[in-house]
């Protein structure tokens, strides 16, 4: 069983970097509460089998390994850390542990994973991209924060409109979106 899962993620993988991708993630989230997390043998098998597939097509795309534990209510950064680790040396080239969101949480991958560099999203005003840096952050992620903040915005601009019948929520500079856009 655990041969065709991998045979499966690597048939996937193989499909994906085919396309002209210049990386992905594979993640180790069953998606089933019961058993929120593939087991360590089976994760590492998924990793194992992305790298060959990836090898095999000689595009070089990035392969980035998750860890989910934090996203699935199992915050132990011990086992988080070493969940990343056994990715590593299966061949991941970037790790992940989306949740993380102390410092110290932050050090501790980097540490523990060194020289790999990890990837952290950030969606909250917690830690600076200097900060991240510092620490040892090579790549950033902000998810859906973006388009959060844009939201955001339009829905004040929205709110106003129909509160106070104003426009308050258009003033600043106007947005060249021909020079931006192209």
């Amino acid at each position: 069983m655990a041969l065709r899962r991998s045979l499966k993620a690597s048939r996937h993988v193989g499909l994906a970097v085919h396309t002209g991708i210049a990386g992905l993630s594979i993640e180790d989230s069953t998606r089933s509460a019961p058993e929120p997390l593939y087991d360590l043998e089976r994760a590492t098998d998924r990793i194992r089998a992305a790298r060959e597939a990836i090898d095999h097509s000689g595009t070089g795309a990035l392969l980035t390994a998750r860890c989910e534990s934090y996203l699935v209510g199992r915050s132990d950064l011990a086992s988080t850390v070493a969940r990343l680790q056994a990715y590593a040396e299966a061949g991941a080239d970037c790790l992940f542990a989306p949740g993380i969101s102390t410092r110290e949480e932050v050090d501790a991958v980097v540490k523990g994973v060194a020289p790999k560099p990890v990837n952290l999203i950030v969606v909250s005003p917690w830690i600076t991209v200097s900060e991240a840096e510092a620490l040892g952050v090579r790549r950033i992620s902000v998810g859906g924060a973006l388009a959060r903040a844009a939201w955001r915005g339009f829905d004040a601009a929205a709110s106003e409109i129909l509160s106070k019948g104003s426009f308050g929520g258009f003033a600043g500079p106007r947005q060249d979106l021909d020079s931006i856009f192209g």
